[in-house]
């Protein structure tokens, strides 16, 4: 790590990745599904000022979550989706108004695969299930074999409309996690079994990916230290995994944890004040010389800068603390604020919590900060009315393209 400037401590030094980009500082918006799409995969006014003012607050890179390569498997109604029948003039101006101030705005590449949302698509996933909660066929050979093609086009397209990297999302549980995870894939074929075959589909779409933008554009991963659940994807297999992908043309690694496996808890709702997975990124550092990225748990700037002093990772990775506080970075920077003020929901619904941060979101987009305790119920039944709209909006959108493509 290169010599700390004094006044401005470990955060604030530029980072030069493999593909030679260097980014401003170690501060990093994590990719969060903001569901601020218009229903038709396409980005709104208000997702460009999100991501506009985060950009305005300091950041050196902002993920913009749960990009689909499809109208098929989306996480949400309110996901984007960038491909070839897209308008891609929206996302021109998404990129714009995002990379301003010198951030870099990538997309995070997502398949929810057999966690699509029910209501808008056919879940499928590496092996069928079905299970309360968890229903899905099993993904062809021939759907596999078109998906790395489908991550390179996307990926392209945000090459050309001025996103400034990518991230591909195979961590929660979705598609490219489900293969990873000997819970989702119990397949007999070459992408499953040992995890030099699970994690097969992840390498030829980093291929993929990297032929289509070449070497100059920044690609990522995301990846779970664990799946968190028992008999799942465990740190042994992940570091595995970290070591394929140090022999691989990625340039970012970004450490995360947990899944949206029916019962289980995201990590981003655990207890604790500390950051989740810091342990597992130690002895990932051991295995790859890639950049280290870790999200989850980074609560104050003191937890942020002593991640990032011992050499355990090079850039932090926040998310829910810049719905409460979209300036964090350059509040930081000048020693105004050393962390935001998290409020507490001890009785939340299960997505309560998820709906609070995601509602907030929508606020910030069009100027309004609310107060940080307000209205867990209201935000509850906002979020479910604006998915069921949108599920409609989705439907009729995407069943229109079909009938005019065919």
């Amino acid at each position: 790590m290169r010599a700390l400037k004094q006044g401005r401590g470990p955060l604030f030094e530029p980072l030069q990745l493999p593909c030679g980009l260097t980014l401003g500082n170690r501060i990093a918006k994590s990719a969060m599904s903001d569901s601020l799409g218009d229903g038709t995969g396409h980005p709104t006014a208000a997702q460009m000022r999100l991501y506009q003012r985060w950009a305005e607050g300091g950041l050196a890179l902002s993920i913009i979550g749960e990009v689909q390569l499809t109208s098929g498997y989306a996480e949400n109604p309110g996901n984007l989706v960038l491909n070839e029948a897209s308008d891609l003039e929206p996302f021109r101006k998404l990129a714009l108004h995002g990379s301003e101030n010198g951030t870099g705005l990538w997309l995070q590449l997502g398949h929810a695969g057999a966690l699509a949302y029910a209501p808008t698509s056919s879940p499928r996933g590496p092996s069928a299930f079905d299970l309360q909660g968890l229903r899905c066929a099993e993904i062809t050979l021939t759907e596999l074999g078109r998906l790395p093609s489908q991550y390179a086009t996307t990926a392209r397209l945000a090459q050309q409309v001025g996103f400034g990297g990518v991230q591909i999302h195979a961590a929660h549980g979705f598609l490219l996690s489900q293969f990873l995870s000997p819970l989702f894939n119990r397949r007999r074929d070459a992408y499953g079994g040992e995890i030099a075959h699970r994690m097969r589909i992840l390498l030829e779409v980093i291929e993929a990916t990297r032929v289509a933008v070449g070497p100059a554009f920044p690609i990522a991963v995301k990846l779970n230290s664990s799946d968190e659940l028992e008999g799942g994807f465990d740190e042994d297999d992940a570091l595995d995994v970290v070591a394929a992908l140090d022999r691989s043309s990625i340039d970012l690694i970004d450490i995360s944890g947990g899944t949206y496996f029916p019962g289980a808890k995201s990590a981003s709702d655990r207890a604790g004040r500390g950051p989740y997975f810091l342990e597992f990124a130690k002895r990932a550092r051991a295995v790859t010389a890639k950049p280290l990225m870790l999200t989850g748990g980074f609560k104050t700037r003191g937890q942020a800068e002593d991640a990032v002093t011992c050499g355990a990772i090079d850039m932090v990775g926040l998310a829910r603390a810049l719905v409460l506080e979209p300036s964090l970075p350059n509040l930081w920077k000048e020693d105004q604020k050393s962390e935001p003020s998290f409020p507490r929901f001890p009785d939340a619904p299960e997505g309560g919590i998820t709906a609070w941060y995601t509602m907030r979101l929508a606020a910030i987009g069009v100027d309004y900060d609310p107060p940080d305790s307000s209205g867990l119920e209201q935000a509850v039944r906002d979020y479910a009315e604006r998915d069921k709209h949108r599920t409609k909006v989705w439907l009729t959108h995407f069943a229109n393209e079909a009938a005019g493509s065919s």
